[in-house]
């Protein structure tokens, strides 16, 4: 099952960082979360991946095509300019990345993914998020409804504290508690090929017009997903995920 993932963006409230890569490019723990986010697909069995390039899409190219050898050793024949790999990784995935526009809205970035798909279900997401979703359960549920997409449903923590009072007194202070209220949409989509024909071209939205219009059709069901979730949109949440990466128990980290 292919896994495709939107990398194409490019990360304006990350300027700090961006103004040199695409945002999945910006690293945690020493590699880019596109990694993270692929090694989560991978741990579940899901290692066909077609990521749809964008804005600097060449660093994410060179970053592919040189994983192998910075990962592992390598043999280097300077009279014939031959270069052997002495490949070390375990990694056996398959990586097709597709330029989809530099200015191409989400909806036509999807839609610029259908000839890899083989006409068959996909799972989908953006290059900017990490959990630790159980994808088997979620492709289960998506299975089990019959419909055409699922989106995968949480509620991330609240940036500020949380006061609980009585009259003046504070008596309880929560510092980063769920949202009681609000489901959100994080991505992590289970997709069948007809969600292509609910996307007019490269100016479509995904968020806006093709799910809206899923939604109108009934074909639009949400697995709610209750435990971690974190999305990097700002420098803050990049920290949040670096702080807990460093902290050797990253809730999404699910490989050895």
């Amino acid at each position: 099952m292919k896994v495709g993932i939107l990398a194409g963006g490019k990360g304006s409230r990350l300027a700090e960082e961006t103004t040199i890569k695409p945002k999945p490019m910006v690293e945690i723990g020493g590699h880019p979360i596109i990694w993270h986010i692929m090694k989560t697909y991978a741990q579940y069995g899901f290692k066909d991946f077609v990521i749809a390039l964008g804005y600097k899409g060449e660093v994410l190219k060179k970053y592919m095509v040189d994983y192998l050898s910075l990962d592992g050793n390598i043999t280097v024949d300077f009279k014939t300019g031959q270069v052997k790999n002495q490949n070390n990784s375990a990694l056996d995935w398959t990586v097709d990345l597709v330029d989809t526009g530099m200015d191409t809205m989400t909806g036509g970035r999807i839609k610029r993914l259908a000839p890899y798909v083989n006409n068959e279900t996909f799972m989908l997401t953006w290059g900017d998020g990490v959990s630790d979703i159980n994808l088997k359960d979620l492709l289960a549920f998506h299975r089990s409804h019959g419909k055409l997409a699922t989106l995968t449903a949480v509620r991330p923590p609240a940036r500020y504290g949380h006061l609980i009072f009585a009259g003046d007194q504070v008596k309880e202070f929560n510092e980063k508690p769920q949202i009681g209220e609000g489901w959100i949409n994080g991505a992590f989509f289970v997709l069948e090929p007809q969600i292509f024909d609910y996307i007019d071209g490269d100016d479509t939205q995904w968020e806006r017009e093709p799910m809206e219009r899923l939604a109108q059709d009934g074909q639009l069901m949400a697995y709610r997903h209750h435990s971690f979730w974190q999305c990097m949109d700002t420098l803050r949440e990049k920290h949040i995920l670096e702080t807990l990466w460093e902290s050797g128990k990253a809730p999404w980290k699910s490989w050895d």
